[in-house]
Order: structure tokens, then C-alpha cells, then sequence
């Protein structure tokens, strides 16, 4: 159920008598800048948030920031789209009967999805509860969606809790959705209706729609991956995964292969290779000592026995049939704009335990490749997202960026100017 605090009206609450206190609460705050101090910390440490980043209580309304193409490519290339089968099932259908909305957030608060009761999506509509719209504190004041995102935790609003007037009617509950991987903020759920939605059973409904999703993710990356598997004459390519783990991960057909690093090491090397690596190249690539070449001809035998239906020619040492690699993947992302899903599948650095000197070069030039599209970009999300993983945390850069990018007053915004604050000193 939550800490007390997340909860906006708790067991055996009136919500008629709760609503018109808040009511009273939320008037003298606007007009006078009065703190009832009743009033729940979270909310009016949101309230106090908004107005300083200049937000009008009476006037506000959420910035529309997507137009239709852009929220459809974003949806395509975002991580959460894999989830949203899962949202439908667990959440979307039951809200639609009960006159509910159920909406799924980016990392920076832009709404990607708004699903549920029909009637209610275009009253919502009126307030700018629709995709496309920036529902962040700093676009929409306090709110769900916008709060649980930017302190990283589930968070109910109950009607006048909300700042701006126009949305004081609704109610939500709402949690963050993290990386199962990396543990970064991939988005939010969201579900808003009426004074029904602030009870502890929604909050709860939400936090375990968000556990299901991050089960669900975690699932399709330990799972043949769509992206990188392709069927030619009903015979699927081999798929080789490198990103984050100790070793690879070999895919062929319905067999799963967990290859040791040094078997590791060598597949990515040949699979990068066009025209193939003699013995003595893969003797250097492997190791500074140049290994003796005997030795790397002994491991290329013990590795054709885990390849299956992959063939590993010679003279010199080359995959014949197509293997595609989360590398790749990656790399065709970036080239075709789909910045979001390049993070995404960007999971952590190529076999991150090795210490061969040509493992070494493609693990930096893949995380700079990733960083220089990153750093010419204006995606809040897909910065936040990369910034929020191991591999980015420490990226002052990075960080630089998103500081220029979110809009100053913000709790997001905030936390990121503490955070390079922080690393300035540590580099300095």
C-alpha cells in the first residue's frame, strides 16, 4: 500500500469533507501564499515547486509538445511500447469499464499513451490530458504523473491537491516505471478519474501494473529479440548479445547459448569483421602478449562446438552465415533517428569484464557513437534515460546537457544542477 504519505485520502476519509477543506486550503495558498500546514508535505513542497518556476495556478494548462508524426515515432522507438500489452490487459480494460483514464509518460513527462473510457478522454481532453501533452510539474504544476517523476516514487493527487485550478476535478494515482536492467526512469502510470481513484486500493492497482511491466521487460530482453532476429526463408538469424554482460548471449532458432568471455571475445571480433581475422590478428585483438597462435586455434575448436547451425570458415577465421549482434542494433538506431530505442538497447558497455585491447576499442567507440548523438540532441528523454544508468551516471557532459534542456525552476531541473554541481567537484 505505500508509505502513509503517498497515500491523498486515507481509509475511512470523507471525500466530500476532504475536498472541501482542500478547496479552502488551495484558495488561500493561491491568493495569499498561505500554507495550511494540514496539508500534506509532498503537496505543498510540489505546490511551492510550480510557483517558483513561474506557473500560473488560474491559467495554467499542460504544454502540448508532440505533434501526431513525432508521438508516433517516439512510441515506436520507446522502450514502454513492449509493456503496453500488459497496461491493456491489467489496467486499460478494467478502467474503461469503471469511467477511468489510464496514461503512460517518457521520462521527461510528455504523455505517449491515454487510453481508457471514451467519454472521459474527451472531457480530459479540455485540461490537455491527451498524448503529446508535457504533464511534468514544470508544464502542469502539481499532478500525478509530473510529481512520482520528479521525486522517483509513487504518488497520489486528490483533487484540489493539484495546483492548477482547471484540473482540481480529477484525481490520479501514479508510479515511475524503471529500466530493469540499468534501473533508470523509463516513464510513468498513471490513472485518473474521479475522488475513487485516490484510494489505497488504485495506488496499489498502479504499483503492481508497473511491477508487472518491469517483470515484462525483463522477460523480452531474456528472450529472442525481435529487433535483432530476422526470418529469411522460415530460417531465423542467429543473434549474438554483448551489451552489459559478463559474456554473450548466443540465439539461434529455439537454442540459447551462454558463452564463456574468451569465446565471447572472439564471435564479436569475427562478427565485426567483413573480410575475416587470421590467427595472429585474433592473437593481437585477444591480448597484448600476443597470444601464441596455438592457443587461439584451440579455442576457435572448442567454440565451433557451441555455434550450431552458425559455420566458422578459415584461413582466415570468418562467420559464414549472418549473425546480428545488439551492437548493430544499436548503431542502425542512431543512424535512423530512433534515439530513444538506441538507449534502450544500449544496456551497459560491450562485455564489460574484458580486457582484450580490440574489445576495449569497439566498447569505446559504441559508448562515444551513443554520447555524440546524445549530445547533439534536444531529447530530454532519451538523455534522461541514458543518464540515469551506471554507464551514464558519471557523464558530466551529459548532464550538462540535460541542465540546458529542462526548464529552469524544475525539481528535474533542480536535482540535475545539484548532481553536476557534484561531479564538477569530484572532476575538478
Amino acid at each position: 500500500m505505500g508509505r502513509l504519505n503517498d497515500l491523498a485520502m486515507p481509509p475511512g476519509a470523507d471525500p466530500a469533507a476532504l475536498s472541501r477543506y482542500l478547496n479552502l486550503a488551495h484558495d488561500a495558498f493561491v491568493s495569499t501564499g498561505r500554507e495550511d500546514p494540514s496539508l500534506r508535505r509532498l503537496v505543498l513542497e510540489s505546490w511551492q515547486r510550480s510557483i517558483d518556476g513561474g506557473l500560473d495556478p488560474e491559467q495554467a494548462l499542460a504544454a502540448i509538445r508532440l505533434d501526431d508524426d513525432t508521438l508516433s515515432d517516439i512510441r515506436d522507438s520507446h522502450p514502454l511500447a513492449a509493456g503496453m500489452p500488459v497496461i491493456r490487459r491489467l489496467l486499460v480494460e478494467g478502467a474503461a469499464d469503471a469511467g477511468l483514464l489510464v496514461a503512460v509518460s517518457d521520462a521527461a513527462g510528455q504523455l505517449l499513451w491515454v487510453e481508457g473510457n471514451a467519454s472521459l478522454r474527451t472531457r480530459a481532453e479540455g485540461m490537455h490530458f491527451l498524448p503529446g501533452a508535457d504533464w511534468s510539474e514544470a508544464s502542469a504544476g502539481t499532478n500525478a504523473p509530473g510529481t512520482a517523476l520528479a521525486l522517483d516514487r509513487p504518488v497520489q493527487i486528490f483533487g484540489p491537491e493539484h495546483l492548477a485550478r482547471q484540473v482540481t476535478p480529477w484525481s490520479c494515482s501514479a508510479a515511475p516505471i524503471h529500466d530493469p536492467d540499468t534501473g533508470a526512469i523509463l516513464g510513468v502510470l498513471d490513472l485518473t478519474g474521479g475522488d475513487e481513484v485516490a484510494t489505497p486500493q488504485s495506488l496499489t492497482l498502479v504499483r503492481a501494473t508497473v511491477a508487472a511491466v518491469e517483470a515484462e521487460l525483463r522477460i523480452e530482453r531474456l528472450s529472442p529479440r525481435r529487433g535483432t532476429q530476422v526470418s529469411v526463408g522460415g530460417w531465423t538469424r542467429p543473434s549474438l548479445e554483448v551489451l552489459g554482460g559478463h559474456g554473450a548471449t548466443l540465439r539461434h532458432g529455439t537454442t540459447t547459448t551462454r558463452l564463456s568471455l574468451r569465446h565471447s571475445e572472439i564471435l564479436l571480433l569475427l562478427t565485426e569483421s567483413a573480410d575475416g581475422l587470421t590467427t595472429a590478428e585474433l592473437g593481437v585483438g585477444l591480448s597484448e602478449d600476443e597470444q601464441a597462435q596455438v592457443t587461439v586455434r584451440a579455442e576457435l575448436s572448442r567454440l565451433r562446438g557451441s555455434l550450431g547451425p552458425i559455420e566458422l570458415a578459415s584461413r582466415p577465421y570468418r562467420v559464414m552465415s549472418p549473425v546480428d549482434t545488439d551492437i548493430a542494433g544499436v548503431r542502425a538506431d542512431l543512424d535512423t533517428g530512433l534515439l530513444r530505442r538506441a538507449v534502450g538497447r544500449y544496456r551497459g558497455p560491450v562485455l564489460p569484464a574484458s580486457t582484450a585491447p580490440a574489445i576495449e576499442q569497439l566498447r569505446d567507440e559504441l559508448h562515444m557513437h551513443v554520447r555524440s548523438y546524445l549530445l547533439a540532441s534536444d531529447d530530454a528523454d532519451a538523455l534522461l534515460s541514458f543518464a540515469d544508468t551506471s554507464h551514464g551516471r558519471d557523464d558530466f557532459e551529459v548532464w550538462e546537457r540535460i541542465l540546458a534542456i529542462l526548464p529552469p525552476g524544475s525539481p528535474r531541473h533542480a536535482q540535475v544542477a545539484g548532481h553536476v554541481a557534484r561531479l564538477d567537484r569530484e572532476l575538478g
